[in-house]
Parts: C-alpha cells; structure tokens; sequence
C-alpha cells in the first residue's frame, strides 16, 4: 500500500501498536520475586510506635498528665480532660507523625487490638497505657471503664448493705460515660449536658445523700484504674 511508502507514517502506526497491543505469554509465566509493601508497611508502623514510646518515656517526668500515668493507680482520678487535649495537641504540634488515630492504625498492624477508639482523646489514653504497661495489649478505654464499671456495681451490691435503686443506676451510667469519653467527672460537671436535663447535682444529692461526693471520688478512681 501506498502509505507504508512513507516513513514517518509507518512509525507513527508501528508506535501506537506499541503503546496499545498486549502480548499475552501462557508458556513462560511470571512469578513473584519480592513483595515489599507489606514489610514496608510493617516497618513503618514499627517505626512510629517506637517513635511514640520513645517521646512518652522522654516527657514523662516534666508532663503532669504522664506523670499521673506512670504514678500509683490511685492518681489516675487527677486526671482532666484539659489535661489531655493539652497532651494531644503538644503531641500533634510537635509529632503530627505521632497523631493518636495514626498510631492505632500502626499498632494495628503489630499486634491484636480490641476494638475502634470512638475519638482521638479515647485514643490517646489507651495507647499512653498501653505503653506505660497498665495494660498489656492495645484496647479502647471506654471498654476498660465498661469492665472497671460492672466490677465496682457488683462489689458495691455484694450482701444486703447496699443496693442501688434503678434510678440511682441510671445516674451512675451516666457518670460511667462522661468519664469513658472525657476521663473525669467534676461535681461541676452535674449542672452541664446530660445531667442537667435530669435534675443536676441537686437531684443527684436527693439519690445519694452524704454519699454523693464518695461515690464521684470512687468512680474517678476505680474506672480509670
């Protein structure tokens, strides 16, 4: 044909082929040499947890928050909410490699972990546990505190001396998911979202009397411990 007499046509088709034909070999089939995007993806997650516990250890004894982590379990009720949204943003100002979210997916890819944290604070105290050795694999607080939770119900209504009343107990789940979520509750804490809308610290006093500022102080304690 008269179009294969020109030179620069020729290539061009010859090119397109090139570019766009497929040459299928069913005799000498490919195998697989290497993966390493799984180990890649491995080290990596290594590498940031031990980034992670390298920074806590550092900082453990000029921060209040880590030191309360590392100190006697009973110390744990002194912790604030405040006190950890500072911790999380002097972590991600300083270390936004080292951000909470980010470090459960790398903890993820080393070892069992139970469960979703529902939020980055949540997050943050359990991993800060996990590497303080309070506990000895990666799971959610608010799942620590369920279990510390049932625990303390159970010892406190052992015998006949003491027996919560369903609306006593519907307190005390409340207080048992302000703390899951914002890990201290204040008596301060009654008069705001949810309490007020049942009554604040005034009906919480009619429920539990002289026994109302004992039962907080435990449940800071117990369900952090």
């Amino acid at each position: 044909m008269a179009i294969f007499h020109n030179p620069e046509l020729r290539d061009f088709i010859v090119d397109v082929r090139r570019k766009y034909d497929q040459i299928i070999d069913t005799v000498n089939l490919d195998t697989v040499a290497k993966s390493g995007w799984v180990k890649d993806q491995q080290a990596e997650s290594e590498q940031l947890v031990n980034d992670f516990k390298v920074w806590i250890e550092s900082h453990k004894d000029e921060i209040t928050a880590l030191q309360i982590f590392y100190d006697q379990p009973y110390r744990r009720r002194e912790l604030t909410y405040k006190m950890l949204k500072d911790l999380s943003e002097q972590i991600i100002r300083n270390k936004p490699a080292l951000a909470p979210l980010k470090l459960w997916k790398a903890y993820e890819q080393l070892e069992s972990v139970a469960g979703q944290p529902k939020n980055e604070l949540i997050a943050l105290v359990s991993l800060i546990r996990r590497v303080a050795g309070i506990d000895p694999s990666l799971m959610p607080f608010d799942k620590t505190v369920d279990k510390n939770f049932a625990d303390w119900v159970w010892k406190k209504q052992q015998g006949n001396t003491y027996k919560f009343s369903p609306e006593q107990m519907q307190w005390l789940y409340l207080i048992r998911d302000h703390i899951a979520t914002s890990v201290h509750l204040n008596t301060e804490d009654l008069d705001y979202t949810p309490f007020d809308a049942m009554g604040g610290r005034g009906k919480m006093w009619q429920l539990f009397g002289t026994d109302m500022e004992t039962i907080i102080e435990e449940l800071n304690e117990v369900l952090a411990a």
